[in-house]
């Protein structure tokens, strides 16, 4: 195991542990934009990540979702930076489902070379760099073997399906599975418990950057609706068209039914 991710490992774990004081219990939520909310739960999260990863590796970069990027050329100017959601799916939080991650992912240009995501409510802890495959608590992830798109199963957003986005399309599949946090649904389809994830909406560098290489050490195939797979430490981190991750042998037949 890396330097970086023993010490990314213990402070996505503590980082949870800031998460868990406020889990089902009390805490502020405000609106940064409409229908995207934020806790005093991220920001003390975004905070102590930041003291300890940056604290480690001082000469890295950083992106959070939590933290003000006004001078996006520091970290542009980096080799590897640290791309970091202190707590992926703040919907699911606040509505006290422990469906929520702590994100942790490191590029190095631009290409991910770590992830790490920990579900504190789950006890759920995903990891993997480039000595180390992916991994659940130690279990090595395996994806599924689903043949065809019409046998199997789709792991969908909440967000979505409440919306009503999924219903033109569940006939291509032969389940769907809802859950939150973008994150928490891309490591686990790396474990197999899906066969896809496509989001319709755009998403950003945190949102995916940890699962990406996750499902990447697993065997999956993880792009943008373009097809393009995705280039991390961006000026711009906005994934305008949505992501696709899939089965290898499944990725022509969603690209022609999802692509853009």
């Amino acid at each position: 195991m890396s330097a970086e991710l023993k010490i990314a490992k213990q402070a996505a774990r503590e980082a949870g542990q800031i998460l868990m004081k406020y889990f089902r219990g009390i805490f502020s939520v405000r609106q940064k934009s409409p229908d995207n909310p934020v806790t005093n739960a991220d920001i003390e999260a975004d905070k102590y990540l930041k003291s300890q990863l940056l604290g480690s590796f001082p000469n890295d970069g950083w992106l959070s979702e939590e933290t003000k990027d006004p001078e996006s050329s520091v970290r542009l100017s980096k080799e590897r930076v640290w791309i970091v959601d202190p707590l992926d799916g703040t919907k699911e939080f606040i509505a006290g489902r422990p469906e929520f991650v702590v994100s942790i992912g490191l590029v190095k240009n631009g290409d991910p070379i770590l992830g790490v995501l920990f579900n504190p409510a789950t006890d759920e802890m995903f990891s993997a760099d480039e000595d180390e495959p992916s991994n659940l608590n130690g279990r090595v992830l395996a994806i599924s073997h689903a043949k065809l798109l019409s046998e199997s199963t789709l792991i969908v957003s909440r967000t979505e399906e409440r919306n009503g986005l999924w219903n033109p399309y569940r006939k291509y599949f032969k389940n769907a599975v809802v859950c939150g946090s973008v994150a928490y649904k891309l490591a686990s389809f790396a474990d197999g418990r899906a066969d896809a994830f496509i989001s319709l909406n755009p998403k950003n560098e945190w949102d995916v950057c940890a699962g990406d290489y996750l499902i990447r050490r697993a065997g999956g195939i993880i792009t943008t609706r373009t097809g393009k797979p995705i280039v991390y430490n961006q000026p711009n981190p906005h994934i305008p068209n949505g992501i696709i991750a899939s089965l290898p042998n499944l990725a022509p037949a969603l690209l022609l039914r999802f692509g853009r």
